[in-house]
């Protein structure tokens, strides 16, 4: 066990009585409800379930199981997509118009039927309202000045997207695959603005029923929301209505968890059938026990190091290349991401189209010293590095600290939370930073944009990648990037991506180290139970208990 814990079973019940009334009469401790999935996850970061605003990993897991899409990734092989409320789908000759053909007899969870109208106006709601998630959709060509005319339905299933530039058909099928292109309930969200606020014109014309989103769903996927208290729990209903196979479950309940340890006890006890958030000696202790198996998956998060090029000695060409000789990679990965991150260098996790499996560095203190003897600083630097507080960044940047020290260069930790060092960052006024990326939609432009791209690399630049954030200015690579997102052929877009990752590696401020590992641990009798390649991607449907 770690640190100080201890667990009590009955406690998780107070203060959300709704999941005794819920349970009752079958629950039991240290056993859940036949029918009913518990799993701990650390629910703090979800602030809403709108999935035209949600942009937190456990919000869109929920929304994957609530929200029907036009098409979803193929997880035997997520270069590609397939169908989902769409049946099938065109492409006009100039690669502008994307039409689709809804399947029939659809319906969503309140019984409304779903309808070519519905995705028009999803869409529509996505680009007016223009939260955080909207330039995925936007970036498409779509503007609230145009959005009506180029997302549109034709008909009572067919529904026609016309975007700006012929762009790759992957590219435009990955962007349709993401959360926040989740097709909504017209109907049931008009009915409640009118219901709620039948003369204000300003709230219905505006508001697109984001106010009531947040803590309601409006979806038709296999389970539906019942209840979500921040900090507390959320609940999950299947879906009757669903179109699909109905889901197994009859309900699943996320308990919010913060500590590994808690999440242990309470899984060893029985209490809950799955833990989402243990540490690498947690997942060690729970592998020993027979009535519990570890299911595992890639994640498109990478963790990596970047040097600020407004930093004049960062910014010499031998001091990119030193750092990333001065960062033990080998004992990162067998202690601090044991289990739950592998060693990987470029840019393109796993699974994506145009992946490049090269990790061509390693420590060699000599090397790097060397390389800044050649960059004129034999004697080494001194340097900031702004580190989030946690594991296992923490734990990297100390590990980093102690061999650049080896070289020379002296690193001065500074710790500080989420909000305060990624303020920091984006202000472009740190000297090194270390984070984490997660891929905004599953294609490589996503990635392939904000390391290999910088096309305004001043003050009050719009797009404001990672390059830009470090001050990277490569207008070639910029070019090289457009020019892979509009390449139609498969082969030829994967092979532009693989040759961007080589000169990233090669020449880049950036020491990717590696990708996340998402593991659960999970109780014997629960079956069918796997993780995707992304939180969007981790499907309940499926998952029974015997």
């Amino acid at each position: 066990m770690m640190g100080q814990a201890v667990y009590q079973p009955r406690r998780w019940l107070v203060g959300i009585t709704f999941l005794v009334l819920l349970m009752l009469p079958a629950i039991t401790f240290a056993g859940t409800p036949i029918g009913t999935l518990v799993e701990a996850f650390a629910l703090d970061e979800m602030i809403t379930m709108d999935p035209g605003e949600a942009f937190e990993l456990s919000a869109a897991e929920v929304n994957a199981n609530v929200y029907d899409l036009l098409v979803r990734f193929d997880l035997t092989d997520t270069t590609k997509v397939k169908p989902d409320l769409a049946e099938s789908w065109t492409v006009s000759a100039n690669g502008l118009t994307y039409t689709f053909k809804l399947r029939s007899g659809l319906k969503f969870a309140s019984g409304n039927p779903i309808t070519a109208e519905d995705v028009a106006w999803s869409f529509e709601r996505v680009v007016r309202l223009d939260k955080t998630p909207a330039f995925i959709i936007e970036q498409l060509g779509l503007t609230g000045d145009n959005v009506t005319e180029r997302a549109k339905a034709m008909g009572p299933d067919v529904f026609a997207l016309t975007v700006d530039e012929p762009y790759s058909p992957t590219f435009v099928l990955n962007c349709l695959a993401s959360t926040v292109a989740s097709v909504v309930d017209k109907k049931l969200v008009l009915d409640h603005l009118k219901a709620v606020a039948p003369n204000d014109d300003y709230r219905y014309d505006n508001d697109f029923g984001n106010d009531w989103l947040k803590t309601h769903t409006a979806g038709s996927g296999p389970f539906k929301l019942r209840e979500w208290r921040a900090n507390e729990a959320l609940v999950l209903d299947r879906n009757d209505q669903f179109w699909g196979e109905k889901a197994k479950l009859s309900r699943v309940i996320y308990r919010h968890m913060k500590e590994s340890s808690t999440q242990r006890l309470a899984l060893e006890a029985g209490d809950i059938d799955v833990a989402r958030n243990l540490d690498p000696n947690d997942l060690d202790a729970v592998a020993k026990n027979d009535e519990i198996s570890l299911s595992s998956a890639p994640k498109g998060t990478i963790y990596y190091l970047s040097l600020n090029q407004r930093n004049e000695k960062l910014a010499r060409p031998e001091v990119r290349q030193a750092f990333k000789y001065l960062v033990d990679y080998d004992a990162i990965g067998t202690t601090l991401i044991r289990g739950i991150g592998e060693i990987h260098q470029t840019f393109l996790p796993k699974g994506v189209l145009g992946e490049l499996e090269e990790n061509p560095f390693k420590l060699d203190v000599a090397k790097a010293k060397e390389l800044l003897d050649r960059a004129g600083l034999k004697d080494g630097l001194s340097v900031t590095m702004d580190v989030r507080s946690g594991q296992p960044v923490t734990g990297i940047a100390e590990s980093i600290q102690q061999t650049a020290g080896e070289a020379g260069v002296k690193i001065e930790i500074i710790p500080g939370d989420d909000k305060q060092t990624l303020t920091k960052y984006r202000a472009r006024n740190h000297d090194i930073y270390i984070g984490q990326w997660g891929q905004d939609y599953f294609d490589p432009h996503s990635n392939a944009q904000t390391f290999a791209s910088n096309t305004d690399n001043s003050d009050d630049s719009k797009n404001q990648t990672l390059a830009w954030r470090n001050a990277w200015n490569v207008p070639e690579l910029s070019k090289q990037t457009e020019a892979a997102l509009l390449e139609k052929d498969t082969g030829k877009r994967a092979e532009m991506y693989r040759h961007l990752q080589k000169e990233v590696l090669d020449t880049s401020p950036f020491v990717i180290i590696f990708q996340q590992i998402e593991v659960a641990a999970v109780r014997s009798n629960v079956k069918g139970f796997e993780l995707g390649p992304s939180f969007d991607t981790n499907y309940l449907g499926n998952v029974a208990k015997e």
